[in-house]
C-alpha cells in the first residue's frame, strides 16, 4: 500500500501527509487538554487560621498541592496556624495548582536583648518593635536626660543586653523625668545615715552625685553624712535652691556627725586626710 501511494502524483502525496500531520496535530491537542483539564478551574477555599494538616487535607481534597513556603511568628495566633497562602482564597485557578502556605511558627524564635540604655524613648520604642519585642510598662525618675532610657526590665529585673528572650517577650523602661519647673529648699543632710539620704533625696526627685567618703569604711551604708554639696544654706544665710533631677553630692564619715555651737557649720569628727571619691 505504501509502495502504492508513493507511486501516486505528487498532490496526492502531499495532501495525504498533510492529513496525518493535520490528524496528529488534533490527537496532540485532544490528549493535551485532557491530561491539563484545559477549562477546568477551581476557586481555592480559604484556609487562613486552620492547622496546618487540616489545611493541607482540605485543599488535597479540593485538587491542590500544598507547599509550606515560610514559617513567622506571633504569640497571638495558634502554633501551626496558617498566616497566609498564596493564591488568595476564593481565586479561580486550574485543577492541580500549587497552593504555597505560610504558618505561625510552634516555638518562638530566641531574641537577644538589644542596648537600649541612653536611647530616647522613640527610638527605643521603634528599636524593641524590629527586634519582635513588646514595650511594656513605662515609668519615670528624676534625671537631667529628659525621656532617654535609664534602665531596661524584663520580669521587674534589670536585663543585660545580649541577654536570650523569646520574641514577644514584654520590655519595661525607666525613663528620665527632666528638670523640674519647680524650685525647692535643698534638703538638710546632716547627720543622716546613708541610706536614709538617699531615701529623702529620691522622694524629692534629686539626684545622689559623688559620694566620698573621710577615711576607710567598712560599710558604705552606715556611714553618716556630714557635708553636702549645694549646701542647706547660702553664704547669706538663706536656704539655697534646688530643683527635680538636679544632684547633691555627699560626704560621708562613719561616725555620727555633729554641729558646731553656731549650728551654721558641719563638721566631721575625724578630719581625713585623704579622701576616696567613687
Amino acid at each position: 500500500m505504501f509502495k502504492r501511494i508513493i507511486r501516486g502524483p505528487l498532490w496526492m502525496n502531499m495532501l495525504a501527509a498533510l492529513g496525518v500531520l493535520s490528524l496528529l496535530i488534533i490527537i496532540f491537542f485532544q490528549s493535551l487538554r485532557f491530561f491539563t483539564r484545559h477549562g477546568s478551574y477551581l476557586k481555592v477555599p480559604d484556609v487562613g487560621n486552620k492547622n496546618i494538616h487540616e489545611a493541607t487535607a482540605l485543599l488535597n481534597d479540593e485538587g491542590f498541592e500544598v507547599w509550606i513556603q515560610d514559617s513567622v511568628y506571633y504569640d497571638t495566633i495558634a502554633p501551626l496556624a496558617v498566616v497566609k497562602q498564596f493564591p488568595e482564597p476564593d481565586a479561580s485557578v486550574k485543577v492541580n495548582r500549587i497552593v504555597y502556605l505560610t504558618i505561625n511558627r510552634a516555638v518562638p524564635p530566641e531574641i537577644e536583648m538589644p542596648n537600649l540604655v541612653g536611647m530616647s524613648f522613640r527610638n527605643a520604642e521603634l528599636e524593641l518593635r524590629s527586634r519582635g519585642l513588646k514595650l511594656g510598662d513605662t515609668s519615670y525618675r528624676a534625671d537631667i536626660a529628659k525621656n532617654a532610657v535609664l534602665e531596661q526590665l524584663w520580669d521587674r529585673k534589670v536585663i543585660k543586653p545580649g541577654t536570650k528572650l523569646t520574641m514577644g517577650s514584654s520590655i519595661s523602661l525607666i525613663l528620665g523625668a527632666g528638670l523640674g519647673s519647680v524650685e525647692m529648699s535643698v534638703p538638710d543632710l546632716f547627720g543622716m545615715n546613708y541610706e536614709e539620704a538617699l531615701t529623702l533625696l529620691e522622694a524629692n526627685g534629686i539626684m545622689p552625685g559623688s559620694i566620698v567618703k573621710d577615711g576607710a569604711i567598712a560599710d558604705l551604708n552606715s556611714s553618716f553624712v556630714f557635708r553636702q554639696q549645694p549646701e542647706r544654706l547660702n553664704s547669706r544665710g538663706e536656704p539655697n535652691q534646688i530643683r527635680r533631677g538636679q544632684m547633691i553630692d555627699l560626704w560621708v564619715t562613719e561616725n555620727k556627725p555633729v554641729r558646731n555651737s553656731e549650728g551654721l557649720q558641719e563638721t566631721s569628727p575625724n578630719p581625713p586626710p585623704t579622701s576616696n571619691e567613687y
